[in-house]
């Protein structure tokens, strides 16, 4: 079982500790348990039924009033709040639970009517990114499971992929050409998919290779297609000085190609960008650029 402090569920939910135990006190929200040495922890329970409270309360529900409902009232009510609401807050809270439970209707629902009320490039970056930064929280404490993650991250990207495919607009041809790719071992694409899709609403021919592409593949398709510019980014970590070597090859190999990075390598490590390589810090940096 899952065991959570009193600050992780503050860290998760946002709710200071001083409020939930106020809760507990005041209106037996949660029950927390004890170790055998008499520390308190709470359950994967008590963080659902933490996150719905919250929504509720937050959305003007006295928490007297919330304490008297059974768990059956609680979720109708979370559900009709989640349905209708315009604030991210509301969706991540719900998507939380969603993943937790493995509920793949109830996150299909909450991503479905966001995406329609705000359409998908400002779903990801007010719900799915922040979505993603509280999943950072729960791996460190333990809260879900490899098994989670992926469950929600393939839904997430399969419902990137049926908005890309959605697309109707054609390339201009006085528009340049695209190609996106990921390093071998990079396997996390979302944002990837994320900018093929901005990129293609906007009229762009987009050439989309997907992760782990072999060095000498990527040197026939550029060679090939001939792209001005070039997309990719790096999150698996790399041997001392090896990304350094990988972008000074990407600008000696590709002199004509504009390339525009991204991702966590860049945090972990300093490099010095060739002049024909670009280091952008997200979505919102990567549609400004384009």
């Amino acid at each position: 079982m899952v065991q959570f402090s009193i600050k992780d569920l503050e860290r998760i939910t946002g709710i200071k500790a001083h409020t939930i135990r106020i809760w507990e006190q005041r209106y037996n929200i949660i029950t927390p348990q004890r170790m055998s040495n008499n520390i308190r922890f709470y359950s994967n329970e008590d963080l659902k039924r933490i996150l719905n409270v919250s929504v509720l309360n937050k959305n003007g529900l006295k928490i007297s009033k919330i304490a008297h409902l059974t768990p059956d009232q609680l979720n109708s009510e979370v559900k009709k709040i989640i349905d209708t609401s315009i604030y991210e807050d509301n969706q991540i809270e719900g998507l939380i639970v969603s993943m937790i439970e493995l509920n793949e209707d109830n996150f299909q629902e909450i991503i479905s009517n966001t995406v329609s009320k705000h359409g998908l490039i400002k779903t990801i970056e007010h719900t799915i990114y922040p979505f993603f930064e509280k999943i950072g929280i729960l791996w460190q404490t333990g809260a879900i499971n490899p098994a989670q993650e992926h469950f929600i991250s393939n839904l997430i990207r399969q419902k990137i992929i049926v908005s890309i495919d959605s697309v109707s607009i054609k390339p201009d041809p006085t528009k340049e050409t695209f190609l996106l790719f990921l390093p071998e071992s990079e396997l996390h694409e979302i944002s990837l998919l994320v900018y093929t899709y901005l990129l293609k609403s906007k009229g762009y021919k987009v050439i989309y290779l997907g992760q782990s592409v072999p060095y000498v593949d990527l040197l026939a398709v550029v060679h090939s297609i001939q792209p001005q510019k070039i997309v990719t980014a790096f999150t698996n970590p790399f041997a001392e000085g090896m990304l350094q070597e990988y972008l000074n090859k990407l600008s000696c190999d590709f002199p004509d190609c504009i390339f525009f990075v991204s991702g966590y390598q860049f945090i972990r490590e300093s490099v010095k960008l060739p002049t024909n390589i670009i280091l952008h810090k997200g979505l919102d940096a990567f549609k400004k650029l384009v």
